[in-house]
């Protein structure tokens, strides 16, 4: 989160900074008609390329990007392991009572399946189709953004094009002649800078989002698939940990883990 905002500041401020000490001012690059175009270009063309779901879930994962940190997978890590040791000790029906303090819900929907005793192999097929649904919305949610940063480049050059073609129409006039070159190298400014400081940067957070949401989902499937087949609390540990790349045995420990999602992990 501190990193993202971090980010906008340095990239921006030293784009901003090097204008000043070129002997330019701020307000040149403040020009109302390159951001309609550029901008606006830019969302027509994102809007006619994506679906209305996608957009809306792009939208959505803004504030993620600059309010919300990575999560933290040892919380859950704890949280599976004593709900193994819980069902180690008391049995399967003994962790009804800790459904209500369960937060995640795709832990909670699916240790609940557990509990009612769900056949092993629907279970572990419905978490599949749940983690690999889930993982295609959010990079395509990410893909809108990236999308963005694809088109703003080539809007800003078209806004260039057409600030020179204003120029080129009032050569006679050449009290116009300035606005038309400031519309059309700062429409360059905005499509290039907005792609590369903002839109793809956001696209790649928003990716980093969906790995680290898969890995999370993968860690409760070992350790449901684990708790379902009586295994070991500290061999459900280790595979948990094998699953984040910590574990003892992290080049094999992923075991256990969705076949779809250790091949997109790799």
């Amino acid at each position: 989160m501190i990193l993202s905002w971090l980010g906008i500041l340095i990239g921006v401020g030293a784009i901003l900074l090097g204008n000043v000490l070129e002997g330019g001012h701020i307000e040149q690059l403040v020009q109302p008609t390159a951001a309609m175009i550029v901008f606006g270009g830019t969302i027509g063309a994102v809007l006619l390329s994506s679906s209305t779901p996608d957009f809306v879930r792009a939208l959505q994962g803004l504030p993620r990007v600059f309010f919300r940190g990575l999560p933290d997978h040892s919380a859950l890590i704890t949280e599976l392991s004593q709900l193994a040791s819980l069902a180690r000790r008391e049995g399967l029906v003994a962790m009804d009572k800790a459904l209500g303090s369960i937060r995640n819900p795709f832990l909670q929907n699916h240790l609940r399946h557990v509990i009612d005793g769900y056949d092993p192999a629907v279970l572990a097929e419905m978490m599949e189709e749940e983690i690999e649904h889930h993982e295609e919305e959010a990079l395509a949610a990410a893909k809108v953004w990236e999308t963005a940063g694809g088109f703003s480049p080539t809007i800003g050059i078209l806004g260039a094009v057409l600030g020179l073609i204003h120029v080129m129409a009032n050569l006679s006039d050449s009290s116009k002649l300035g606005a038309g070159i400031a519309v059309a190298f700062v429409a360059t400014v905005y499509g290039v800078g907005g792609a590369n400081l903002i839109l793809l940067p956001i696209a790649n957070k928003l990716k980093k989002f969906a790995l680290m949401e898969s890995v999370e989902k993968k860690l409760i499937y070992t350790g449901l698939m684990g708790i379902q087949n009586g295994l070991n609390p500290r061999i459900i540990e280790e595979r948990l940990r094998a699953v984040t790349g910590h574990g003892a045995h992290a080049g094999g420990g992923a075991e256990g883990a969705p076949q779809g999602a250790q091949q997109r992990a790799a």
